[in-house]
């Protein structure tokens, strides 16, 4: 997958806001969420140990349902709740495991925030500059607020994390429904790191 490698540091971003009266707030709030992340990340010797400890940092922050749902698109609304349970938590465990997996302990991206946009009421975007390896990256980030501020979708140099999910998901729903896509998740969850 393409975007695999640019999902480490973005991931690392993508972090929710609780809710504010202005865009202003959410972006300095995100800031904050965001060194809080990183100082998490760098504390860690390895991976393996950085993995568990973001892991419950991330998933307060990222919305996996809605990602999973979206990712999935219209064929969602045939899977059981049991389907949909466990394609939601291997998603996540796909997600994470695929960036963590691209980052070095104490090597850390920089991120330069540029001004949020509200397309909608209770929708931000907020684009950033990241910089990882010597590579730089435009990675904006899409919030959706419910009850507070959690990231919906991940835009990495101008291809959505969920669209290029779904291109995937979608052929393997066409040909084996619900059932299919949650050996795919769980297939590809299982392979070695």
């Amino acid at each position: 997958m393409k975007l695999h490698k640019f999902i480490a540091p973005a991931l690392l971003l993508a972090l929710s806001c609780p809710v504010f009266a202005s865009t202003a707030e959410a972006e300095k709030h995100l800031q904050d969420a965001v060194n809080e992340t990183l100082a998490t990340a760098k504390s860690s010797k390895d991976n393996k140990s950085m993995a568990t400890k973001l892991r419950p940092v991330l998933e307060k922050h990222i919305n996996f349902e809605t990602m999973t749902r979206r990712a999935v698109g219209p064929g969602w609304r045939q899977f059981t709740p049991a389907q949909q349970a466990k394609a939601i938590d291997l998603f996540t465990v796909l997600i994470i495991r695929g960036y963590i997996g691209k980052l070095t302990p104490n090597e850390l991206p920089e991120i330069k925030f540029k001004a949020a946009l509200e397309p909608a009421p209770g929708r931000v975007e907020i684009p950033t500059l990241l910089a990882y390896k010597g590579s730089n990256y435009n990675v904006t980030y899409r919030l959706e607020q419910a009850d507070n501020w959690r990231v919906s979708d991940i835009i990495i140099e101008g291809v959505s994390l969920i669209a290029n999910y779904r291109s995937q998901f979608d052929a393997v729903f066409k040909k084996g429904g619900a059932e299919a896509v949650v050996k795919t998740l769980t297939e590809t969850a299982a392979q070695p790191q």
